[in-house]
């Protein structure tokens, strides 16, 4: 089916990016069409989409025989959306209500992709509530989630890294995270003033004995104060230094030394204390 450029849409509906609602628009095609496949096929299965806008990425969900549920709280967007509805009966649904408020389980059932191009002020507050539920396996398959580079490189970071600490260690305790594309400022409408990645993760089996709310308090410690060493930056975390020291790590190494299996340790030896 052929559709109308997406530049074509944007200035017929007379739409701008919103700064206050973290818009960029993406509208190169083939770029588009290179992000759906990070998932692999999506066919026949139920994609989650936060904030389309004029619907660059739906479109390409589309073409890809996915069936969308679609996010956006902006208005302006709908007639562009209500277009690729009626391009596509029956394959797009959109709920226009705020991504930070919605039931994304209600309403788009167990084993959906969530695949977006995120707004850049909410996508890391969505990012850590997708990877922190209690329940696990989670009731998404895949993610598939474009960031600003350096949020996305905080995913993916390495312990002695630069980039590594609280994100990396939520990110990859009980998933595979991996940067699957850099996209350059000049794909979007209007160019953002960073570069941006698009990042890909999968859901693994959880350790046993570790909760996501004590990982979350113990990485908000330790890396909230990330040059100082443990002992000082754990001290308010009753039992934190004693667990520590049961499983042999020293309490003079600083956040950013300690790896993802190293804090899961801790919270385990810390759990079967309280």
């Amino acid at each position: 089916m052929t559709l109308p450029p997406l530049r074509e849409v944007i200035a017929r509906h007379g739409l701008r990016a919103s700064k206050a609602l973290g818009q960029n628009f993406l509208l190169d095609e083939q770029l588009l069409d290179r992000i759906v496949a990070i998932p692999g096929p999506l066919a026949g299965k139920t994609v989650y989409e936060v904030g389309p806008g004029p619907g660059g990425l739906t479109r390409a969900l589309l073409r890809a025989g996915a069936h969308v549920v679609a996010v956006e709280r902006d208005r302006r967007c709908r007639p562009a959306l209500a277009e690729l509805q009626e391009a596509f009966p029956g394959k797009l649904r959109i709920v226009e209500d705020d991504a930070m408020a919605v039931d994304a389980r209600t309403l788009v059932g167990d084993g959906a992709h969530i695949v977006s191009n995120l707004p850049y002020n909410v996508g890391t507050a969505l990012l850590v509530g997708w990877l922190t539920a209690a329940q696990w396996r989670p009731w998404w398959t895949s993610l598939t989630l474009m960031f600003q580079q350096e949020v996305a490189e905080r995913i993916v970071a390495q312990t002695n890294t630069d980039h590594y600490g609280r994100l990396s260690v939520l990110a990859q305790w009980r998933t595979e995270a991996r940067l699957a594309m850099k996209v350059h400022r000049s794909a979007f409408t209007p160019p953002p003033k960073v570069m941006s990645a698009v990042v890909h993760i999968r859901p693994t089996d959880a350790p046993e004995g570790v909760t996501p709310k004590l990982l979350e308090q113990l990485t908000a410690a330790a890396f909230g104060q990330r040059r100082k060493m443990l002992r000082q930056s754990l001290k308010t975390i009753p039992g934190a230094l004693a667990a520590l020291d049961a499983i042999g790590i020293d309490s003079q190494r600083r956040a950013e030394t300690v790896s993802v299996t190293e804090f899961v340790k801790l919270a385990q030896a810390l759990g079967s204390t309280v």
